[in-house]
This record gives structure tokens, sequence and C-alpha cells, in this order.
């Protein structure tokens, strides 16, 4: 069915593993001296909006929500340096981006409004006289000139 390149995101979603295109950079953070010239920081790019993986809905969907990580051309773009291993943090970014995508997927529960009930209403009223009584308890008595 799919290859093992293909990235399963949920929900019946599946990214085609020709649709991911990787970039090395040189990370920064721990690694002694190799490090500093090791490309271990990963870069996982996807174009969104040419997809074959979401239907039009779905698209819009996702740029709308993850827009900080997709650019003007429509490729979304997240990196991983996590480890000094570039194959690791292959796998890191991979991961990631398959949680935010179908996070980004999920519609949200509506709301269903609701009004308090009447023993509520009641209870709410009762102790704001209870409050206002405590309150005037607190001040000064009236001066009665006679």
């Amino acid at each position: 069915m799919g290859s093992e390149d293909d990235l399963e995101v949920g929900d019946g979603v599946v990214i085609p593993g020709w649709e991911l295109y990787f970039t090395s950079t040189r990370s920064g953070g721990p690694g002694g001296q190799h490090a500093n010239t090791s490309n271990t920081r990963v870069i996982l790019h996807w174009p969104v909006a040419q997809t074959t993986a979401l239907d039009e809905a779905q698209k819009r969907r996702v740029m709308a929500r993850l827009s900080g990580y997709i650019n003007e051309e429509g490729v979304m773009m997240m990196a991983s340096s996590e480890t000094r291993s570039q194959h690791r943090n292959r796998e890191d970014v991979r991961k990631r981006m398959a949680e935010r995508v179908h996070k980004a997927l999920q519609r949200p529960k509506r709301r269903v409004s609701t009004k308090p009930s009447r023993a509520a209403r009641r209870r709410r009223v009762e102790e704001k006289r209870r409050q206002g009584e405590k309150k005037a308890l607190r001040k000064a008595p009236k001066r009665r000139d006679w």
C-alpha cells in the first residue's frame, strides 16, 4: 500500500514519502569538536499547498492553524537539533510534524450554551445579599444628632 517513507498522521491521513524532503544544517549545542562540523540539524519540508494527502478543506485548516511553520510558498518547515545524530533528529522531526498536523486537522468541539438553573440563580443572589450585609456591618454606625 504505502512505502516506509510515508508519514502516517492519523485519522486515515497519510503523507506520501515523496512529498517530504529533508535538508541538513550545522547544529549548535553540545557535541565537542566534531559536532561543530557535522550537519546534524534536520529540517523537514512539506509543500502543504500542493499535497495530495489532504482535501481542500483540510489544507485550509492546516494552513490556518500551522501558519507559523508555513512560508509564503505554502511549504511547511520544521526543524530538529535535539540530538547529535542526524538520523534521530530525522525521526524526531517526522514524529513532531505528524503530531502537529494531526492536532491541526481535529475539529474543535462545538460549545453547547447552557443557562444556570433557578436554584443556582437563587443561591447567587442570596450570596450577594449576605456579602452586602457583611460589608454593611463594617461601616461606622450612622450618627444621630439629637
